[in-house]
């Protein structure tokens, strides 16, 4: 992280999300909230014991009666300056996760999107999806569709100049509240009876992402991740194997994924500005 608008190294931001991931699985023990780590976090928790070298991203999971119990509680118990953000703490929020950042910091993902906020902790919830595959096309097709529409009523509809490109943006921000979208997205996320049902995923993921209730288990407590410990799924090789195949080969660098925010500062808080143009 050498560019002009990032103020802190790759390290300091891993630090800072490390402590942001202690502070939650305290408070998750504490509560009886079970979750695991996921994606890139556990892949590095397996593979390195630790953050990925290059990666400046991490995730928690929560099935889904977990996290809406996790989603009722967090606020008031998170020690300042951390703070849960997600669609039903405000009606402007743009993603369909949630998050807990840290307050005394500043992280802009795009400048075209309109989401300002601190580094972070990403906490994905776990849905049900039903057995049979054409059900599941139609609703990962749906989830696509209404996760589009909140991107586009959150994006600066002239990030691609005056012209055509911003007439669609502009429509969605004129039909639709984001707390509507939010809405929908939440019936969409929880349309498969949780109990009924054993396959579940992340809808973000899609196909690839499906496992059984199974391979999660009781969330297998012990995997060392900078030096501390943490909760992850009961098989963690058959879910990392569903996310990225062969997953103890280390890829070349050209296909490493790096989220690379347009702005990131560890030492000012985000609640010193208003918008994302004092940042320019």
């Amino acid at each position: 992280m050498d560019e002009k608008n990032h103020k802190c190294t790759l390290r300091e931001h891993q630090l800072c999300m490390l402590k942001i991931l202690i502070v939650v699985d305290k408070i998750c023990r504490e509560q009886n909230i079970p979750y695991f780590l996921t994606n890139g976090t556990l892949l590095g928790a397996v593979r390195h014991k630790g953050c990925i070298p290059w990666d400046d991203d991490m995730d928690i999971a929560m099935l889904r009666p977990d996290y809406e119990r996790f989603a009722a509680v967090i606020q008031g118990l998170l020690p300042k300056p951390y703070e849960f953000v997600a669609p039903s703490t405000s009606d402007n929020y743009p993603m369909e996760l949630g998050k807990v950042i840290d307050g005394s910091t500043t992280l802009i993902e795009r400048w075209s999107f309109n989401q300002l906020g601190g580094a972070y902790l990403d906490i994905w919830p776990l849905d049900a999806v039903s057995d049979k595959r054409w059900k599941r096309r139609i609703h990962f097709s749906a989830f696509k569709v209404l996760n589009r529409l909140i991107y586009m009523r959150n994006r600066d509809p002239y990030k691609r100049g005056h012209g055509l490109s911003s007439w669609m943006p502009r429509f969605v921000q004129f039909a639709f509240k984001n707390a509507t979208l939010q809405r929908w997205m939440h019936k969409l996320q929880t349309a498969c009876d949780f109990e009924k049902h054993d396959k579940i995923c992340m809808l973000d993921n899609g196909e690839k992402s499906i496992i059984t209730k199974d391979v999660i288990g009781g969330r297998k407590d012990g995997y060392e991740f900078e030096g501390h410990f943490f909760y992850g799924p009961a098989d963690y090789d058959t879910y990392l194997r569903k996310l990225y195949g062969e997953y103890m080969e280390i890829p070349p660098e050209n296909k490493r994924r790096i989220h690379r925010p347009d702005y990131i500062d560890l030492q000012h808080s985000y609640h010193d500005y208003q918008d994302t143009r004092k940042f320019k």
